[in-house]
């Protein structure tokens, strides 16, 4: 499991309000390359927003899918990446004193080749989501 964290200068109900944002996806996830579509309902229990993962001829579209939404506290999500597999990924945002948000982001592999990648995918998945949260951060603080 990668798990990574980060303080934001900004109330949780905007960074929340980015992660509602179906254009502002591939703004903050890294890998993400572009949203073709999102159910109107995003990001309700069930609902699906379709992206682009990867750069050039090694991008494939796919889906991520929202497993539980708690407004503005926290999200679930299931992250499908083709032959990669299926990640669930959390993000708990913790309203802290000072109109600051602290977010928790926890990612799994449950299917596919991710699973087998053991401590090396874990390493790999924090990095990433390092990089995504920062992103994320800069969002929210603009």
């Amino acid at each position: 499991m990668a798990r990574n964290e980060i303080v934001v200068a900004a109330p949780r109900e905007r960074v929340f309000g980015i992660l509602a944002d179906p254009a502002k996806y591939a703004e903050w996830v890294v890998g993400a390359a572009g949203v073709h579509d999102a159910d109107e309902r995003w990001p309700q229990a069930g609902s699906r927003l379709r992206h682009r993962t990867g750069v050039g001829r090694a991008s494939i579209d796919d889906a991520t899918e929202v497993v539980e939404s708690q407004p503005p506290a926290r999200i679930v999500l299931i992250a499908h990446l083709g032959v990669l597999g299926s990640f669930r990924v959390e993000l708990v945002l913790e309203e802290l004193e000072g109109a600051a948000t602290r977010i928790v982001m926890e990612e799994e592999p449950i299917e596919g080749v991710s699973r087998l990648a053991g401590p090396v995918g874990d390493a790999a998945g924090r990095v990433r989501n390092a990089l995504s949260l920062r992103r994320l951060k800069e969002l929210s603080e603009r």
